[in-house]
């Protein structure tokens, strides 16, 4: 510490980051908070520490503001995290400037960080006595300048996988200290500029091309944005009933004139481990980033299993299809007798 300058004295030397990037780089965080200096103390060393620069720049000082942690990303160089007593931040720049990193995370002291190299997930340690987890930081390791000044942007994911469900063999009901698994699927993220003109959709399509799910119109807002796909192909259709119920007058047609069959019965496919793309349309321009689909580890079927039974369940999928077919064209019949038998009566 003596070649710290102008390194209060008494401090806590809370946490020592040595950069995976360059072997006489390191980061560490001082606390003084126990000496009423609540003041953020951050410093790096490119040199084995025969000098530090302190690297607080842009975190405001409040009685709040003393550092606990600093955390660089294992993807990107120049990319950290920082933990005060109240807050997160965030540096693009190796430290010269820090933005606040909140979202929906409360203010509570950030006392560790750890990313999860293999999921790229952010982990955080309050004293707020919790644990949260940002899942998939991915689009903060690829935003760029030049991402930010385009009118559109597809982040490349992260390899998704193909998980079935587990139900635990025991647990309590209503646990308030039961974690939250994050949303099924492929996380997809996209930037949008400012001036966006047309709908904005995204599309997921198979190895030839084809389209195997449409995410629909999602939104056009300016900024990032983050969306999920289910690792369904598009699903079977469902009848649509254009009479009414029999004996039961009291179940009405919808204003477009129609009801559905019911909640029941469609075939929804499970993508097969493969690789596939993910387009994004913003008005007449296009953009697309791969996207792997991965077996689930703890499956005891090959992935030749897992396509033919996907070839079996797309067969289902299409004779569900057909009958679908065969009941509108029935109902469309059935409603022009309906109207007729009422244009009879009528006269």
């Amino acid at each position: 510490t003596g070649n710290i300058p102008d390194l209060p004295p008494l401090g806590t030397v809370s946490n020592i980051e040595p950069s995976r990037y360059d072997a006489g780089t390191a980061y560490i965080s001082v606390d003084f908070h126990q000496v009423n200096n609540t003041d953020p103390y951050a410093y790096k060393t490119t040199d084995n520490g025969e000098s530090w620069a302190l690297i607080t720049g842009g975190i405001p000082k409040s009685v709040f503001r003393y550092v606990h942690v600093i955390r660089e990303d294992p993807v990107r160089p120049g990319l950290l995290y920082l933990g005060t007593e109240n807050s997160l931040f965030l540096s693009f720049n190796d430290g010269a400037d820090w933005v606040p990193f909140q979202t929906n995370l409360p203010h509570a002291p950030v006392h560790w960080l750890t990313i999860q190299d293999h999921f790229n997930d952010l982990l955080v340690s309050t004293y707020g006595r919790g644990f949260w987890i940002l899942d998939d930081i991915t689009p903060l390791q690829q935003l760029s300048d030049e991402v930010l000044a385009s009118s559109a942007h597809i982040f490349e994911p992260r390899p998704a996988y193909r998980f079935r469900s587990k139900e635990s063999p025991v647990s309590q009901p209503e646990d308030s200290g039961a974690g939250q698994n994050p949303e099924y699927g492929a996380s997809i993220h996209y930037f949008l500029g400012d001036d966006v003109e047309g709908g904005v959709e995204v599309s997921i399509l198979d190895q030839a091309g084809e389209v195997v799910s449409e995410l629909g119109r999602v939104s056009d807002s300016p900024g990032l944005h983050r969306i999920q796909w289910d690792l369904r192909y598009e699903s079977s259709g469902s009848p649509r009933m254009r009479t009414k119920v029999l004996e039961h007058s009291h179940v009405e047609l919808g204003d477009d004139g129609w009801r559905p069959a019911g909640d029941g019965g469609r075939v929804s496919p499970l993508a097969p481990p493969g690789n596939y793309t993910v387009r994004l349309t913003v008005g007449d321009g296009e953009w697309s980033a791969p996207l792997a689909v991965l077996k689930d580890p703890a499956s005891t079927g090959s992935e030749a299993d897992i396509r033919a039974q996907f070839r079996v369940i797309l067969q289902l999928r299409e004779e569900a299809n057909a009958v679908v077919d065969l009941i509108n064209e029935a109902e469309s019949v059935r409603a022009q007798i309906v109207d007729l038998m009422a244009l009879v009566r009528g006269r």
